[in-house]
């Protein structure tokens, strides 16, 4: 079997509401979804949803291979983009192409990728996660409800810019998810994508930690501030989570060796064979693992024969348009369904056909850092709304 060719979509997800985080929001609730198709000699496809940026200079490293060699040609494509490195979005495009290479290798051996890669169990934890810090009071408890009626029962918000809205958001959702669980204790984190100093961070998770109980705080400082998030982690209660920003395993050394983290995280769009050397690497200093990023499923097959895994992000509960997922929400948890591969179908007639992909990239939203961003002294004011939906410039989902 030998690579053919590749072609690209773009898709949109539409929430039905706002998205966003510390940094901005879509208040339209339509957010882009870059995907890639990879076509072979023998018919078979794979599907890869995450970034097609840089996709000709990334696909020559694989053209003509074997799909079936996906751990060594994830190498190959990296070894073809070392001058100019494999940071940033071409980061996102090899996993995606990885994640394509994978999806083939397992529908050409007629099986679930979670039982190729030796899952003995289909059934996946979920937290809910609505990036939510655009949404009212009502809206917040509108959309909890919904996810604790699939039997989700913990649940990370989007906060970091005014202390008194994060700890009345969490307090609601906490009250909707204990009431769904018959009163039991459900699981909250807090994800504030980077926006403090090390003294906000402790100053703020103390104070919230006076009247709740926190899982975990997500990057709380910069993406590489090792020293930082040790800092953190020794001032607080909560956990430090952190590397969906990572673009490599090398990125994660230094936050391992000080024990700057306490969840190891990878995007949906870093790939697959990024997360299992991640996973290994976790598994190695007794670290878990927690997948996250929207339409995350080559990440839930893998995360099925890893030792490690804790737990994965469950955004949306709808898939992009045009696509169908071989996947169902059930009793807090994801169930894979027996498809061979990836259980990933995209109506590609559909989306060419019905998605406007004239949108440019704009210069603001959640993947554009603030001006001010580490820098507040009192409460920020709500994040920027747009209105349009962009392709984000990285391919890193803010999650």
């Amino acid at each position: 079997m030998r690579i053919t060719g590749y072609r690209t979509l773009t898709t949109i997800q539409e929430w039905g509401r706002s998205v966003g985080d510390a940094n901005g929001v879509f208040d339209d609730g339509v957010t882009v979804v870059p995907i890639i198709v990879v076509d072979t000699d023998e018919g078979i496809t794979g599907i890869g949803l995450g970034s097609h940026i840089e996709a000709d200079t990334v696909f020559a490293a694989i053209e003509g291979e074997d799909p079936r060699s996906a751990a060594t040609l994830y190498d190959r494509m990296l070894r073809h983009t070392f001058k100019a490195g494999h940071g940033g979005a071409r980061f996102g495009t090899i996993g995606t192409f990885d994640t394509a290479l994978w999806d083939i290798k397992a529908k050409a051996a007629g099986e679930p990728l979670w039982r190729l890669l030796g899952g003995r169990d289909r059934i996946v934890p979920a937290y809910a996660s609505g990036l939510d810090i655009g949404l009212s009071d009502d809206e917040l408890v509108s959309a909890y409800e919904l996810y604790a009626a699939y039997g989700l029962r913990a649940a990370k918000l989007k906060g970091g810019l005014d202390i008194e809205s994060d700890r009345r958001r969490l307090h609601l959702v906490r009250d909707v998810l204990a009431e769904a669980g018959g009163g039991s204790r459900p699981g909250l984190m807090l994800d504030v994508n980077e926006s403090w100093t090390r003294k906000q961070a402790v100053r703020h998770i103390c104070e919230l930690e006076e009247s709740l109980d926190l899982t975990w705080v997500e990057e709380p400082v910069r993406r590489w501030d090792a020293d930082g998030m040790a800092i953190v982690g020794r001032g607080i209660r909560a956990s430090v989570a952190s590397g969906e920003n990572l673009t490599g395993l090398e990125q994660f050394r230094p936050l391992l060796a000080t024990g700057a983290v306490d969840i190891v995280q990878t995007s949906a769009v870093g790939g697959i064979t990024h997360f299992l050397r991640v996973a290994t690497v976790a598994h190695a200093h007794d670290l878990p693992v927690s997948p996250i990023g929207n339409v995350p499923m080559g990440l839930l097959h893998a995360a099925t024969s890893v030792p490690n895994h804790i737990v994965s992000e469950l955004q949306d509960l709808q898939p992009p348009r045009g696509v169908v997922l071989d996947l169902s929400i059930e009793d807090g948890s994801f169930v894979l369904g027996d498809s061979p591969g990836l259980g990933i179908h995209v109506d590609e007639r559909a989306i060419v056909s019905s998605v406007d992909t004239s949108t440019r990239p704009s210069a603001v939203g959640p993947h554009v850092r603030p001006e001010a961003a580490g820098r507040r002294l009192l409460a920020a004011a709500p994040p920027v709304e747009l209105s349009e939906p962009v392709e984000p410039t990285t391919p890193l989902t803010s999650s």
